[in-house]
């Protein structure tokens, strides 16, 4: 089901490895925003579930089961915080806004561009070839997520 907010937005996290989620809490609870939290059966969401602002979404363990959970229950001006650049792009298209655990904000003017990539990659790995992975996770990330979803959020949708 479809439907819109008016004016506040929900912030989802897709949680499987997300390692900003605290930093998104942190974030949300500042400006009073609600926020989702959807992972498959294999993460620990019970730390999260007393908070009166934090709901809580386990899904089966199934391929892309989290990204689908997030997808319907989004509105128009919603914000996500995913890795995954599909997930991103099906956000994008239900015209939500979508940010990386980096603070790379997601968007429709390049996604179709990052899923060709992600695409020739995976064909490529495929075949039996390498491509590097990402850079770890460092402390500058984690404050360039911080300032970039603090700006996301300062937008109007």
């Amino acid at each position: 089901m479809r439907y819109t907010r008016l004016m506040t937005p929900t912030i989802f996290i897709d949680a499987d490895a997300c390692p900003v989620t605290r930093d998104a809490l942190t974030v949300a609870r500042a400006r009073k925003l609600p926020v989702v939290m959807v992972a498959n059966a294999t993460q620990n969401l019970s730390r999260y579930a007393d908070r009166p602002d934090v709901e809580c979404v386990q899904v089966s363990g199934g391929r892309d089961a989290a990204d689908f959970a997030i997808v319907e229950r989004l509105a128009a001006g919603d914000v996500v915080v995913t890795g995954d650049i599909g997930l991103a792009a099906m956000v994008l298209g239900r015209g939500a806004r979508a940010i990386s655990h980096r603070g790379r904000v997601f968007s429709t003017a390049t996604i179709d561009m990052e899923l060709a990539v992600r695409h020739a990659e995976q064909r490529h790995r495929r075949a039996g070839g390498r491509t590097k992975g990402p850079a770890p996770f460092e402390d500058e990330d984690r404050e360039h997520f911080r300032a970039s979803l603090t700006r996301l959020l300062d937008e109007a949708p």
